[in-house]
């Protein structure tokens, strides 16, 4: 299953197979898209354009070309055009059971299939497939033009070929592959964040705080050392020269008491009206587009500025750089 994908195929084109689309145009490779929406096609064309230029801002590779998108009339004729196939449906799974069925039937066995699912099993996704052993997790972060991880979650069937792939593909697309070792509902990151979120949930039912200060809450604070260490490595630096043992020793008591909650509160009418309302109010009027732009050249301005430093999602920006360099230097020369 050794990677020298040129075509890479995307089945779902919402949010998250949009973002693939324009990570995989950026990297100067072609795209086979089907979404069974109607207006599917005239849909991801305008994703793409509205995010092309900041993927030209991060930096494009030679060939990079918003126009190497095909459609396609089927998932099947999908799986048999590209070297690699990314499924984006919507977090159902049994229709996400169904189209990786279908593609599985179509594509040739040595074509790695992956989902973008975001929690569920990569085990009950293969059921029924012929072919399980190429089917695995590959699970990025919106938007996916910009934010380098991707986790990578095989199935029981899975094989050690197909999960080295999703690595060697995934690096060549200049992102942070994380192989998670243990096939669990949510992963890792997903299971991080909504722990954070079933907090918020709470904060909000309870009437402690609105969402405009829970956020402020993290940017202001946490979120700033979050995009540089994490929070391991931050709480490590909480216990000085002591490190994370001092650290745990003199703030580990605290752990026994009632701060927090780990089951969400109930989804009542009342609830999903405070937070749609304090988003709403957070929104101050922007559309989607426009609270998209301030996103993303925000997360652009971080992630240059770590790119000094070598941290982080830094590292890759760097990378990035010099692969195109190299990659520019080597079209020029041929």
């Amino acid at each position: 299953m050794a990677m020298t994908t040129k075509t890479i195929g995307l089945v779902g084109t919402g949010v998250i197979g949009s973002g693939w689309a324009v990570r995989v145009l950026a990297r100067g490779y072609d795209v086979v898209a089907w979404d069974p929406a109607a207006d599917g096609e005239d849909r991801l064309r305008r994703a793409i354009e509205r995010a092309w230029p900041v993927a030209t801002e991060l930096g494009l590779f030679p060939g990079a070309d918003p126009n190497r998108l095909r459609w396609a009339d089927s998932p099947e004729e999908v799986a048999t055009s590209a070297e690699w196939v990314q499924e984006s449906a919507p977090e159902d799974e049994g229709l996400k059971r169904s189209l990786l069925r279908r593609m599985d039937d179509a594509a040739p066995p040595h074509t790695v299939i992956a989902s973008s699912s975001s929690g569920l099993l990569p085990t009950r996704l293969a059921e029924g497939c012929g072919h399980p052993e190429r089917l695995l997790i590959g699970h990025p972060f919106n938007p996916v033009y910009l934010l380098p991880l991707v986790e990578v979650v095989a199935g029981q069937a899975t094989s050690a070929d197909a999960v080295a792939a999703a690595v060697e593909h995934y690096d060549d697309l200049v992102m942070h592959p994380l192989v998670v070792r243990n096939e669990i509902e949510g992963y890792l990151s997903d299971r991080l964040q909504e722990a954070l979120w079933r907090e918020v949930l709470h904060l909000v039912n309870d009437g402690v705080a609105t969402t405009a200060e829970l956020d402020d809450a993290v940017v202001y604070g946490p979120g700033l050392r979050w995009a540089a260490m994490g929070t391991n490595l931050t709480f490590h630096l909480a216990g000085g020269e002591g490190g994370m043992r001092h650290m745990l020793s003199q703030f580990g008591p605290a752990l026994e008491l009632p701060w927090t909650h780990m089951e969400a509160p109930e989804l009542t009418e009342e609830l999903i009206e405070a937070m749609a309302t304090g988003t709403e109010a957070q929104a101050a009027g922007s559309t989607v587009a426009e609270l998209e732009h301030q996103r993303d050249q925000s997360l652009l301005g971080v992630m240059r500025a770590l790119s000094e430093t070598g941290i982080g999602a830094g590292r890759l920006i760097t990378e990035r750089d010099a692969r195109i360099q190299r990659a520019s230097q080597e079209a020029d020369q041929g």
